[in-house]
């Protein structure tokens, strides 16, 4: 099936019967993937009184609470409201969620003890095109980012300038399959987050961040639609299952 997409002064053609999706699910499980020192997600059945949710233990339907943190337990996104003391939701601030996007594919460099993704190699891998999203695939690739532990490994992050050149590109939803966009330990800096959302001078209020995404090898870069969607929390995050169409023009 196939829907016509007018974006940037141009129309494009997507199949809308060929998801891709780039989300990695909550389980509760160790398994799942977790970031930032917590316990593995829980679900389980309510309880109320002497009736338990569940059909295995005599109940009509199956009635799950769900116990998690959407910054640690799985693909995410993320409003300025992140690191901001005034409170502002990602439901709010989240208005469209349709965006042509770049997927690109990087190496983080070696700096010290840390590997960093650099403003170079963004300017090298997005160049002179214009969109309104980018989705960063870092290399080693491999399956085992759907489960892996991120605590106390000091994954590779964004530079600071590599922030700030997103942002005067225009990009305003940045994509990772990456815990943070900033340093595991930095002492509470957030200098990509707070460059991107550029929190000192012109607050970007619809600008968001996806971290804790997964694309898969077969997925190759170049340009996609991107249908970023989230649930309805009214939090600075939710868990979101950000979907990528090929664009063929």
């Amino acid at each position: 099936m196939k829907a016509i997409i007018h974006a940037n002064s141009r129309t494009y053609t997507i199949f809308v019967d060929q998801p891709i999706d780039i989300s990695i699910p909550l389980r509760a499980s160790k398994d799942n993937v977790n970031a930032w020192y917590l316990p593995p997600p829980k679900i389980f059945p309510a309880t109320i009184k002497n009736w338990t949710g569940s059909i295995k233990s005599g109940a009509s339907v199956n009635f799950n609470s769900i116990e998690f943190n959407p910054h640690a337990h799985g693909t995410h996104t993320e409003c300025v409201g992140h690191i901001t003391e005034e409170v502002h939701s990602i439901n709010t601030c989240l208005k469209q969620f349709l965006f042509v996007t770049e997927v690109i594919t990087v190496v983080p460099e070696k700096k010290g003890e840390d590997l960093i993704i650099s403003e170079k190699q963004l300017r090298y891998a997005i160049g002179n095109k214009k969109r309104e999203a980018v989705v960063i695939r870092t290399l080693p690739n491999t399956k085992d980012k759907l489960n892996r532990q991120y605590a106390h490994s000091n994954p590779p992050f964004l530079s600071q300038a590599a922030a700030i050149y997103l942002r005067n590109k225009g990009i305003k939803h940045l994509l990772v399959d990456l815990p943070s966009v900033d340093k595991e330990k930095d002492d509470g800096q957030l200098l990509a987050h707070k460059a991107f959302w550029d929190v000192d001078g012109d607050v970007r209020m619809d600008a968001t961040i996806t971290e804790l995404i997964y694309v898969p090898n077969s997925v190759s870069d170049g340009k996609y639609i991107l249908n970023l969607l989230i649930a309805p929390f009214q939090n600075d995050a939710s868990p979101s299952k950000p979907v990528l169409y090929k664009l063929h023009d």
